[in-house]
């Protein structure tokens, strides 16, 4: 899909947006100062160009009981396409593992997991990492506290 410009009136639809996935078209073409008929058409627009690629809930992890967020860099066995095409595949299908990026520096990717408790890491840790034989060594970061966990981009 080709990309399309985006003037002020689209990335103000993108912040309130972004603020509340659930703002009604009416609220929203109230906000932006749009009817609502060309505010519909403007969000199916970005919809359409895949700019807006969902909406989803923000769940809250401690009222869920998801007590620990953990960073691991993973260095895998060898820099091989193969190599590296079946690790991102093996990680799909693990529920715990939220994020998951391939970065430069002392590591080849970096995942973000959260689980429940310690019991339900190391699980994750000796029955479904230490199993996919890609990986050559992993660090791991447990979170003590977050400071900032925004899902915004700064328009």
């Amino acid at each position: 899909m080709s990309s399309i410009k985006l003037d002020e009136i689209d990335l103000n639809i993108l912040k309130h947006i972004q603020n509340d996935a659930r703002i009604t078209n009416l609220e929203l073409s109230n906000q932006i100062g749009l009817s609502p008929g060309p505010t519909l058409e403007r969000v199916k627009k970005l919809e359409k160009a895949h700019i807006i690629e969902g909406y989803y809930a923000e769940l809250n992890k401690q009222k869920l009981k998801f007590g620990i967020i953990a960073f691991i860099e993973v260095n895998l066995s060898r820099q091989v396409d193969n190599v590296i095409n079946r690790f991102k595949e093996k990680i799909q299908s693990t529920n715990e593992i939220m994020e998951c990026y391939q970065i430069t520096g002392n590591a080849d990717f970096i995942l973000k997991v959260v689980v429940r408790d310690m019991a339900a890491f190391e699980k994750l840790i000796s029955e479904k990492l230490s199993k996919i034989e890609e990986i050559g060594s992993m660090h791991t970061s447990i979170v003590i506290s977050e400071a900032k966990n925004s899902k915004k981009l700064p328009l």
